[in-house]
């Protein structure tokens, strides 16, 4: 372990990363064998600047958007403040305040913060543990409610992966479009069927539903790495979107489009209701290995 300036690096075997404490204690950078496998910027600034669309950050206490302003939700008002520029509260509140580092080793930390407030009346602690295994990295995030009443709560990993890269997402049903969302999920077919390992199509912004495993593997073809995912969590999503030329995000988090008006409207896939004192928890290990197989953009695709 050692601390660059404001970054925190830990590394065990042919994984490393850097991660941030004082933004959101977001992964700056993720290299396997060798290869950097995030959208990282030059320097710090620009994840303060554009705090969404690089590395890979924490979401929490809910991920993608939620309607800004007044609304009610588990018996409380909820007036959040838009934080996007189509006018949502968008990704939770974690992902630029600065965490604590509370443990770490040469492979291995763990963060904390102090959340609610900014509109959300709800008081939670979030702790998140990262850690180097051989060739896997483990993400682990815990939110636990401090509030004397049951909490809505969402978790999830947003991370910005380069391209190339090939995306194969195991699932049965999706939410085609993460800004008009339906009640239910449809089966997948099409450009959304994406159980084929291969490029995302241009202009994707969906959740996946009705996982099955493993749930979502990457492979970068230039450099002929292999990323395998396992998701631990209540209940297992994938949101995927294909929005820029050099990186796409997959994202596993715990609930579907709109969470919290999901839960308001008793529709399946919306935030958890988190009991007082209890907790929330979402586990993503990511398994690296090489394919020794490095190839251009027009290979067969793979079926997981």
């Amino acid at each position: 372990m050692s601390g660059g300036g404001d970054l925190l690096e830990l590394a065990g075997g042919p994984v490393e990363v850097e991660v941030v404490p004082a933004i959101g204690a977001r992964l700056h950078r993720l290299r396997a064998f060798g290869h950097d496998l995030l959208r990282t910027p030059d320097d710090l600034r620009p994840h303060l600047d554009d705090s969404y669309s690089s590395g890979s950050y924490p979401m929490a206490p809910w991920c993608n958007r939620v309607p800004a302003g007044r609304s009610v939700a588990a018996g409380r008002t909820v007036d959040l403040p838009a934080s996007f520029p189509d006018g949502t509260a968008i990704h939770g509140q974690v992902s630029r305040r600065p965490w604590a580092v509370t443990d770490a080793a040469d492979d291995r930390a763990t963060f904390q913060l102090a959340g609610g407030g900014d509109g959300w009346p709800w008081p939670y602690e979030v702790e998140q543990r990262i850690r180097i295994v051989g060739a896997r990295l483990e993400l682990a995030l815990r939110l636990t409610n401090h509030a004397d009443d049951p909490m809505p709560g969402g978790l999830g990993f947003h991370p910005w992966f380069r391209t190339p890269v090939h995306v194969a997402i195991a699932a049965r049903a999706v939410h085609p479009d993460n800004l008009a969302t339906v009640a239910l999920p449809v089966p997948v077919s099409g450009r959304h069927d994406r159980r084929r390992l291969e490029s995302m199509p241009d202009g994707l912004d969906a959740t996946w539903a009705e996982l099955t495993d493993p749930p979502i593997v990457l492979e970068w073809p230039v450099t002929g790495i292999r990323a395998t995912f396992a998701i631990a969590a209540p209940t297992r999503f994938v949101t995927a979107a294909s929005l820029f030329a050099d990186a796409v995000a997959v994202e596993p988090q715990t609930h579907s489009p709109d969470g919290l008006g999901r839960l308001a409207r008793g529709e399946s896939g919306g935030l958890a209701l988190v009991p007082p004192g209890g907790t929330l928890e979402l586990v993503v290990g990511i398994a690296f290995e090489r394919t020794g197989d490095r190839r251009g953009g027009g290979e067969k695709p793979d079926t997981i």
